[in-house]
């Protein structure tokens, strides 16, 4: 059974009164709501709570969500207005290194390689829009399509296409800026 044919039935047990089931929705897509609410945030404790407000909405307005959209869309377009309202009442912002990720090699070139990648492009993604960030984290590393990421940020998927572009132009420029600075500083 597909992904979404599982959601319209949790979907359909949550409506008649089964309240677990809307658990199983949460533990499904808890990951991608944090992720998006990071990107959004840059703060790992705000966007815990931005995520776990957003699954608050979505359970509240499930009976109007409507079956002819991807339950996903409509989810992700809840947790995208959500981390942006959180965005907008932020006073301090707080840059943390818990949202990096370090992955093991053997070598320990390897590994400091690889971690310097992850550390050049946080920073150069850190100096991005949040609609930049959003939209290169949907389309690369969450691999939405162009209409998917349309519905959740509102946006035509053609302005989506032209938005990615630039946005890596953007990242592109970041990075050689970046490297050129670390090049000096050696």
């Amino acid at each position: 059974m597909s992904r979404d044919k599982e959601d319209l039935l949790l979907i359909d047990r949550v409506l008649a009164g089964e309240q677990k089931a809307y658990a199983q929705l949460v533990d499904h897509y808890k990951s991608y709501a944090f992720t998006i609410a990071l990107k959004i945030l840059n703060n790992r404790p705000d966007a815990e709570e931005a995520a776990q407000d957003a699954f608050i909405k979505a359970y509240q307005h499930l009976a109007s969500f409507n079956r002819q959209a991807k339950f996903t869309t409509w989810l992700y377009r809840i947790i995208f207005n959500t981390a942006i309202s959180y965005k907008r009442k932020q006073k301090n912002i707080f840059q943390g290194i818990d949202h990096l990720v370090i992955e093991y090699e053997q070598g320990a070139e390897g590994m400091v390689e690889r971690k310097d990648k992850g550390r050049f492009i946080q920073q150069a993604l850190r100096n991005l829009t949040e609609a930049d960030k959003l939209a290169i984290t949907l389309f690369y590393l969450k691999e939405f399509s162009l209409e998917e990421i349309g519905e959740i940020t509102g946006m035509p998927p053609n302005t989506i296409k032209v938005r990615i572009h630039r946005a890596r132009l953007k990242l592109a420029d970041e990075l050689k800026n970046i490297l050129k600075k670390e090049a000096l500083m050696l």
